[in-house]
């Protein structure tokens, strides 16, 4: 085994440059032992040089100038954890036009910005390392790019984010509101003090563009995502939705149809019995179906300090024993050109739907609204009415079989101008992931 050092700069000292730092001080034997590569900490930049971190660093490491890093011909690895998609690109830029591979967490840049670094790094015969883009220190990037590459990928379901899987966790198992349970998960240090990336679908839909595109082969734009947060979801709903034998969750879904990839995050009732369905708290998992291996789920911590910092070295290992090149050099939409994915319109999307209305409570009303549902082919294959507590309106709850999106938006449009409907209908859609197909099972 060689003792030669591999030289590793940390762009970026916040939450996950820290445990990226500790780790690499202090585990450098145990990884080594393991691997046969020497890892040395270089150097550690940040704008910031006073405020405490979790980890000491040894005198001189920590500094605010890039280009020291740049011009050190011997440092050959370079993590950027600035994040964001402004000064992070021009710093990936940067490094790799210095002869650098880059490590990064930084899913927002890959997603939106993503084929303008990849186009440097090929030009410059570097490479791009991301695993801790995407469920932090759950592997599911590398189990996509290596164990499951014999699978054609019909279908991929994500809980990809940690704060809205707390959130939502906290409003089923314990019955408090939204705003109640954003304010715990703020204060437990699961969600920022602007929570709006998260609870919005944006970074699910980052994380999705990134796996999607790795699972199916070809190029996948974030903007070409349909996305729903949960900023909006009730309490009531999930009570509803919990009574009917559902969990709720926001799910990051990728499946192929016969009007090709539909791409969407939204928030989703999932059967209790799911695997999905019994995710909760800060963990997260993706459950990806494949017709070779069948189904197979990745679950762990989906953030968080360490677990993120764990997949960042594991780059950094797989990049100093030249396996990330390999790879990355011949991946479709990242090392090399990949054509556009055939889309599903948005429109043709197919799901089932929960919708709650409040209605007048008098004869003649579910007739209305059956018949608004049937002429555009929507079939009813549960509805739950509770007796009512006040003497003119009533909460109807419907679920659906499968339907056309665009039936359901027309149908919403049509339902929300009855008279005898009170407020916006609720609708969430209702999914319903594939069985396994290997052993006699068929696809629901």
């Amino acid at each position: 085994m060689s003792d030669e050092k591999v030289k590793v700069a940390i762009i970026g000292f916040g939450t996950v440059g820290s445990g990226v730092a500790k780790i690499l001080l202090d585990s450098v034997d145990e990884i080594y032992r393991k691997t046969s590569v020497r890892l040395e900490l270089a150097y550690v930049v940040d704008v910031d040089l006073d405020s405490p971190r979790p980890v000491t660093l040894p005198n001189g490491l920590l500094h605010n100038d890039l280009q020291k890093v740049l011009a050190d011909k011997e440092v050959s690895i370079a993590v950027e954890l600035v994040g964001g998609t402004g000064v992070a690109a021009d710093i990936q830029k940067k490094l790799l036009k210095a002869g650098k591979d880059v490590v990064t967490a930084n899913k927002a840049l890959l997603a939106e910005r993503g084929e303008e670094i990849y186009e440097v790094a090929r030009k410059q015969g570097r490479c791009v390392a991301f695993e801790a883009s995407c469920c932090g220190g759950v592997p599911v990037i590398g189990a996509i790019r290596t164990g499951l590459v014999a699978n054609r990928i019909s279908a991929m379901y994500g809980i990809v984010n940690s704060t809205c899987n707390y959130i939502l966790s906290e409003m089923s198992g314990q019955g408090k509101e939204y705003s109640v349970s954003l304010k715990e998960a703020q204060k437990a240090g699961f969600a920022e003090a602007d929570p709006t990336l998260d609870v919005s679908g944006a970074d699910s839909a980052h994380k999705l563009a990134i796996l999607a595109g790795l699972a199916f082969g070809g190029q996948v734009q974030y903007k070409d995502i349909s996305v729903e947060g949960i900023d909006e979801i009730q309490l009531v709903d999930i009570c509803y939705g919990q009574e009917m034998g559902y969990a709720m969750k926001l799910l990051a879904i990728a499946e192929q149809t016969d009007k090709g990839l539909s791409l969407r995050v939204h928030p989703s009732f999932v059967n209790k019995d799911e695997l999905l369905a019994q995710v909760y708290g800060s963990f997260t998992a993706v459950s990806i179906f494949g017709d070779a291996v069948g189904h197979t789920s990745y679950y762990g911590r989906g953030a968080g300090m360490m677990p993120t910092a764990s997949a960042v070295v594991a780059d950094i290992i797989d990049v100093a024993r030249g396996n990330a090149k390999r790879i990355f050099e011949v991946t479709p939409g990242f090392g090399r050109k990949a054509l556009p994915q055939q889309l599903c319109p948005r429109e043709e999307m197919v799901s089932r739907f929960y919708l709650r209305l409040s209605v007048e409570d008098k004869p003649g009303v579910f007739f209305k609204i059956a018949k608004i549902l049937g002429d555009r082919k929507i079939s009813i294959s549960a509805c739950l009415q509770h007796e009512s507590k006040s003497d003119d309106c009533v909460p109807v709850i419907i679920m659906t079989h499968k339907a056309r999106q665009g039936d359901m938006n027309q149908a919403l449009k049509e339902l929300a101008q009855l008279q005898v409907v009170r407020d916006r209908p609720v609708c969430v859609h209702v999914v319903s992931p594939p069985k396994d197909g290997l052993f006699g099972d068929e696809h629901e």
